[in-house]
């Protein structure tokens, strides 16, 4: 480069200040491009966002995109995708470990929280908008994965005690509904700890369990 020529940043070719850019690799770019649309689909959804503001975010071209994903659809499912596995391995790794199955909820409430604690972001893509690999929701999908899991906790425990294990998969809904909605409204006021949240979640659905009656009925006028 000739003398007193400048380089791309606009600095003198041999200035100090001047430090060479240097290229991300293709995995590193796809890296670069989930989380930005990450966080631009966390904040306005997956309509409310465009590829020019995803690509702007990312200082790269349109086609560059494009390459890598096909569509900001494409992206978008990435994200999701990535994101459900995360939590996914999260909330599997927190009920494989052999415990006690109030221990086992315990920890699967936990996880959750935990997630949505480190990844915000993620949950609230999660709950908004389905991408086409998943029509019936990312989060629902999860749900479901986690409440075949509880259930057969729950089977065992309810054949233990003496009650119908096919009730399990019912009262695995209700459990599962129950931490997923708390989890919903604990992103937002992060009050109190988690720790202290996910005691109060077992707190109401074991003592709630150690009662149970085996033929319940309605107390309610007619």
């Amino acid at each position: 480069m000739p003398r007193g020529a400048q380089n791309p940043t606009g600095t003198p070719a041999g200035d100090p200040r001047h430090t060479p850019r240097s290229r991300m690799t293709g995995l590193q770019r796809r890296t670069q491009l989930i989380e930005v649309g990450r966080g631009l689909f966390a904040v306005r959804g997956l309509d409310g966002t465009t590829i020019e503001e995803i690509a702007a975010a990312a200082g790269v071209s349109k086609p560059v995109i494009y390459e890598h994903f096909g569509s900001k659809e494409g992206l978008y499912t990435q994200v999701v995708e990535g994101e459900f596995r995360i939590l996914l391995a999260s909330i599997n790794e927190a009920l494989t470990e052999e415990a006690k199955p109030r221990v086992l909820v315990e920890r699967a409430a936990l996880a959750l929280l935990t997630y949505i604690e480190d990844r915000t972001d993620g949950f609230r893509i999660l709950m908004r908008d389905a991408p086409p690999s998943q029509p019936e929701g990312a989060f629902s999908t999860l749900l479901s994965h986690v409440t075949a899991r509880v259930e057969h906790i729950l089977a065992d425990e309810f054949a233990r005690r003496g009650f119908s294990s096919a009730d399990g998969a019912m009262y695995a809904q209700m459990l599962v509904g129950m931490v997923a909605m708390t989890g919903q409204w604990w992103q937002d006021s992060r009050q109190p700890d988690k720790r202290e949240v996910a005691a109060h979640l077992v707190n109401l659905a074991w003592n709630g369990l150690t009662g149970l009656q085996k033929e319940p009925e309605l107390h309610s006028e007619d």
